[in-house]
């Protein structure tokens, strides 16, 4: 009797981590990268001006992790928005340098640490499921349904068709989402892929785009104010004076015209508006049935009938 044992290779992956003074993190980060069961080909690290230890720590674990590149930028002080022409820089260093094509790319963050098997959860997904072009796991406890910026796993085929590299515009996380629900395609997030953050979110850049970035995207303002409403009284994602400055920036926030906050285009920010308002149809819909079923039961009499 023969057993055949057919072993299902999963896609390739390579990873990308901006990090600016991150002496406390940033090599916890790279090795939970780096000791994945399914190993990405390379990891690219761009520091963007630390300075502190940071580049000294980079440098020993390039002698220690073969695979590891480093870019390193001038220190022009902190910046998030900088963050999309870093990870462009990234885009660019592998075609320059010939490194090898992956089948998806993965955004980390310098202080998160994901789980032996995060990888291989997310890619087993992803290669079984064609149409979904982003996915990340999940650091919380609670339902998310729209992929994390950290632990973002991109699918080289779509990206390469549709974008190459990342829009140098804020909002650049969550346009490409919505484009890619109006190109036919769609995204998830994996509740049992975990990654845990060392820092609080916003520590260092407090959530400072949220509000424009939604002003620029069309955001409907029920939308954004219920959004307000749900941070304020949970206290998260961002805290109840982050919720503040974003309801704040959404109503008085001045976008520019030919800028990094330019409005987004009137197609894409039509879509939103219209997914946002299904969302808060479902919504209402719910509550109305269950303030219908948590009435007291009353007997119909017969002059009622």
């Amino acid at each position: 009797m023969y057993i055949l044992f057919v072993v299902l290779s999963l896609g390739t992956y390579y990873s990308i981590i901006t990090c600016r003074n991150s002496e406390n993190d940033i090599e916890n980060s790279i090795v939970s990268i780096y000791d994945q069961s399914i190993k990405p080909e390379y990891i690219i690290v761009i520091d963007d001006g630390s300075k502190d230890s940071t580049p000294t720590i980079l440098n020993r674990l390039k002698q220690e992790i073969p695979v590891l590149h480093i870019i390193t930028n001038p220190d022009l002080g902190y910046d998030i928005t900088r963050v999309p022409f870093n990870y462009n820089k990234a885009l660019r260093y592998i075609n320059e340098n010939n490194l090898v094509d992956t089948d998806y790319h993965m955004i980390a963050s310098d202080d998160c640490i994901y789980e032996k098997d995060y990888a291989s959860k997310v890619i087993s997904y992803m290669d079984n499921n064609q149409d979904k072009v982003f996915v990340s796991g999940n650091y919380e406890r609670s339902k998310y349904n729209v992929p994390r910026g950290s632990g973002r796993f991109v699918r080289s085929s779509y990206f390469k068709r549709h974008h190459k590299f990342y829009p140098e515009r804020m909002g650049y996380e969550t346009v490409i989402l919505y484009e890619s629900e109006m190109k036919g395609y769609n995204y998830a997030v994996l509740d049992y892929a975990k990654y845990t953050h060392n820092r609080a979110l916003g520590s260092n850049h407090g959530f400072s785009e949220t509000g424009p970035m939604m002003k620029i995207l069309g955001y409907h303002p029920l939308f954004a104010f219920n959004r307000f409403l749900v941070y304020f009284i949970s206290g998260k994602p961002i805290g109840r004076k982050g919720a503040i400055r974003m309801l704040y920036d959404f109503v008085f926030y001045k976008p520019h015209r030919n800028t990094f906050d330019m409005i987004y285009s009137k197609e894409l920010r039509d879509h939103i508006r219209k997914k946002q308002l299904k969302r808060l149809r479902n919504v209402q819909n719910k509550i109305r049935t269950l303030s219908r079923n948590s009435l007291p039961y009353r007997e119909t009499t017969l002059m009622e009938k």
